[in-house]
């Protein structure tokens, strides 16, 4: 067991929060989503892309999952109570959130890759803001956050390399 890992018997309405909290991760991402795939097909495709490029069939199933595990994450901090240092921490996951459906807007939705680097570090310091605060108060939910950081941090390279291939989108 992890230290700091909690010990307690899970009721039926924790199960249910638990649920919409990942319901909420994984509807943003599907909002996400949505914008996305107006673009897959049209847009994205006549991009220059690095040779690290991810073959697009694996995009879905890692978000999927980094929305579930962030879920739950945030979940386990809910459980911890409301008291100011955790309504901070679900604060700012919300805020990462919004960003990170701000990203595909930007990104897919406006076409504007060089816009769409800069929010993307600034959701990465979200990002890494929320597991902090996350890691202070539950390591394990903390622990949750680790793939996202590494996910986003690849996403900002990934990023960045298409604003320099393709200079004029």
């Amino acid at each position: 067991m992890f230290a700091g890992q909690m010990q307690l018997r899970i009721t039926p309405r924790q199960y249910l929060i638990l649920a919409l909290f990942c319901l909420a991760c994984v509807g943003i991402g599907a909002i996400g989503g949505i914008t996305t795939s107006t673009s897959v097909s049209t847009w994205y495709p006549t991009l220059q892309k690095p040779w690290f490029n991810p073959p697009d069939s694996v995009f879905a199933p890692v978000w999927t999952l980094l929305y579930l595990m962030m879920g739950v994450g945030a979940w386990r901090i809910w459980l911890k109570g409301n008291d100011k240092e955790k309504t901070k921490a679900l604060n700012m996951f919300w805020f990462q959130l919004i960003l990170n459906l701000g990203w595909s807007l930007v990104f897919f939705g406006m076409h504007q890759i060089g816009f769409a680097l800069a929010e993307i570090v600034l959701l990465l310091l979200a990002i890494l803001v929320t597991t902090v605060l996350f890691w202070r108060i539950d390591r394990f939910a903390g622990m949750l956050m680790l793939p996202y950081i590494a996910w986003v941090s690849f996403a900002t390279l990934l990023n960045a390399s298409l604003w320099i291939l393709n200079p004029a989108s």
